[in-house]
C-alpha cells in the first residue's frame, strides 16, 4: 500500500477514525493499531507478517533475559545481547544478502579454478526489512546499556510493526516511542495542523516532482547512459539528486504527519542536506535516523569512535560507511557509494587536524557547492545498475556531445525547484502549521481537501514505489 493512493487514504481514514474512537482504553488502542499494521503490510504479501511477529517475539525475550541477568556478570549480558543482535543480522542477511554472496562465493571459487554450480535459491526481500531490524537491534543496545527498560510485549511488537515507519523509516528508536505508547495519546489542534501539512508537502514532493523526474529523465538515462548526450547525463545526475530527496523526505513527512494524526510524534529524519558546508554537515541533515543509528550504535558503540586514536578513528569512519553503503543493498556499487562517503569523511577529519593556523576557511558558498558535486558524485553510483554502468556514466559526462532528446523545460524548472526548496526558512512548515490551526475545523479541512485535488491535478500518471521501499 503506498501512501499517496486512494487505497491507503481510504485505509488511513479508517484507523484514524476506529483508534480515536478507542481512545478510553489504551490497551485496545493499541491492539487496534498493531491489527492495522499487520494488515498494511500484508497488502503487501501476508506471509511476512510472520516474520514481522518473530522478528518482535526475538528483541523481546533477548531484551528480558538482558534484564533479568542486569545483576549478573558483565559478559553473561554482553552474550545476550550478542545472541539477539546476530539473530536479527541474520534475519537480515538471509533475506537481503543471500544471493548476492553465494554468487560473490561462486566468483572466489571460479577465479581460483575451483567452479563449481552453488546452490542459488530465490529469495524474495521484504519490504521495509533493513528498517525493522535496526530498530530490534536498537532496542537491546538500549536495553543492555540500560538507557531503557524492557517494554510489554505488545509496545515492542507495536514499535517493530507501526505503520507509518515501517517500511521506510524513519527508524524510530524504541526510546523515542516506548514511553509514548506507555501513555493515552493526545490529538492537539498544532499537531492535526503540522500532520496535514507534512503529509500534503510530502505528497506534493513525491506525486509531483520525485515521480515526474524519475519518468521523464532519471530512469531513461540511466537505462543506458551510452544512447545519451553529455547533457542529458549531467542533467539527470542533477535530477537524480533531487528526486533521491524529494522522494525519500516525502514518505518521511508523511510518516511523521500520520504519525502526528495519530497522536506520536517522530523525530526529524530531513534537514534541508544540500546547503551542508562539509559531508560531516551532510549526515548531520540526510537521513537523520539511519546516521545517528549509524554514529551511536555502530562508529561508536562496536567501534569505538575516536577513543582509540585518530588513525583508529579514520578507520572507523571508513568502516562505518562501507557498513552503511552495503545496508542500502546487496550491490558493489551501494559499497563504493558508502566508501566514497567515508573516505572524504576521514579527509575532512585529517585536513581538520593539519590545517595551518590561521589558514582560512572555504567561504560558505564554495563549501555548499564542493560538498553537494560529492554527494552527485556518489549518487551516480548509488543510482547505477552496476558498476561499469556508473564508470560508463561518468565517461559519458566527459564525452563530446551536448544535444539533449530528454531534457524539458519541465525537468529543468523541477530540478530548479527542488534545489530552492532547500533554502528557504527552515521553519517554514512550522509557520505555515501556526497559519493553518487558526482555521477551524471545517475550513482546515476544506483547504486540506482542496490541495489534494490540487495536487492530483498536477501530477503524472500513476505513483511509482518510494525508492527506499527496496531497502
Amino acid at each position: 500500500m503506498l501512501f499517496p493512493t486512494l487505497s491507503f487514504g481510504l485505509f488511513f481514514l479508517v484507523v484514524f477514525t476506529v483508534v480515536w474512537a478507542a481512545n478510553g482504553s489504551n490497551e485496545w488502542r493499541k491492539i487496534l493499531l498493531l491489527v492495522a499494521s499487520w494488515i498494511f503490510y500484508g497488502a503487501w504479501d501476508w506471509r511476512f507478517v510472520a516474520l514481522l511477529i518473530g522478528s518482535a517475539l526475538l528483541n523481546w525475550g533477548s531484551a528480558e533475559l538482558i534484564w533479568f541477568n542486569r545483576e549478573a556478570s558483565a559478559g553473561r549480558r554482553r552474550a545476550i545481547m550478542i545472541a539477539g543482535v546476530t539473530g536479527n543480522l541474520a534475519i537480515l542477511g538471509f533475506f537481503k544478502y543471500y544471493g548476492f554472496f553465494v554468487e560473490q562465493l561462486g566468483d572466489i571459487l571460479h577465479a581460483v579454478g575451483y567452479a563449481r554450480d552453488l546452490p542459488l535459491m530465490q529469495v524474495v526481500l521484504p519490504v521495509g526489512i533493513s528498517f525493522f531490524t535496526f530498530q530490534g537491534m536498537s532496542y537491546l543496545a538500549d536495553v543492555h546499556a540500560e538507557r531503557l527498560a524492557p517494554a510489554k510485549l505488545l509496545d515492542v511488537t507495536l514499535l517493530m510493526s507501526f505503520f507509518p515507519h515501517l517500511v521506510a523509516g524513519p527508524i524510530v528508536r524504541g526510546s523515542d516511542l516506548l514511553p509514548q505508547f506507555e501513555e493515552s495519546p493526545r490529538l492537539t489542534r498544532d499537531m492535526a495542523s503540522m500532520g496535514l501539512v507534512l503529509i500534503v508537502w510530502g505528497l506534493f514532493k513525491k506525486a509531483v516532482v520525485a515521480s515526474e523526474l524519475s519518468t521523464g529523465l532519471v530512469d531513461p538515462v540511466f537505462f543506458d547512459p551510452a544512447a545519451h548526450s553529455r547533457l542529458d547525463l549531467i542533467a539527470a545526475a542533477y535530477g537524480y539528486a533531487v528526486q533521491i530527496y524529494c522522494d525519500f523526505s516525502a514518505y518521511s513527512d508523511m510518516a511523521i504527519g500520520i504519525a502526528a494524526l495519530l497522536g506520536y510524534k517522530f523525530p526529524l529524519n530531513f534537514n534541508q542536506p544540500y546547503r551542508a558546508q562539509s559531508l560531516q554537515d551532510f549526515w548531520r541533515r540526510w537521513h537523520i535516523s539511519l546516521s545517528s543509528w549509524l554514529r551511536d550504535y555502530l562508529y561508536i558503540g562496536a567501534l569505538g569512535g575516536s577513543r582509540r586514536g585518530f588513525a583508529r578513528q579514520c578507520c572507523n569512519l571508513m568502516a562505518t560507511m562501507l557498513l552503511g553503503g552495503l545496508w542500502h543493498g546487496a550491490k558493489w556499487t551501494f559499497v563504493i557509494w558508502g566508501g566514497l562517503h567515508g573516505g572524504v569523511l576521514a579527509l575532512e577529519r585529517i585536513w581538520d587536524r593539519i590545517r595551518p593556523h590561521g589558514f582560512p576557511r572555504l567561504p560558505r558558498v564554495l563549501g555548499i557547492l564542493i560538498t553537494f558535486h560529492i554527494v552527485l558524485v556518489g549518487w551516480i553510483f548509488f543510482r547505477a545498475e552496476s558498476f561499469d554502468a556508473a564508470i560508463a556514466y561518468l565517461k559519458g559526462i566527459g564525452a563530446a556531445g551536448v544535444a539533449s532528446d530528454v531534457l524539458t523545460p519541465l525537468a529543468c524548472g523541477l530540478i530548479l525547484f527542488g534545489m530552492a526548496i532547500h533554502f528557504t526558512p527552515a521553519n517554514l512548515g512550522q509557520r505555515l502549521a501556526l497559519q493553518v490551526r487558526l482555521l477551524p475545523a471545517w475550513g482546515l479541512g476544506l483547504l486540506v481537501g482542496i490541495t489534494i485535488l490540487i495536487v492530483d491535478a498536477m501530477r503524472f500518471e500513476g505513483v511509482a514505489p518510494f525508492i527506499y521501499y527496496q531497502f
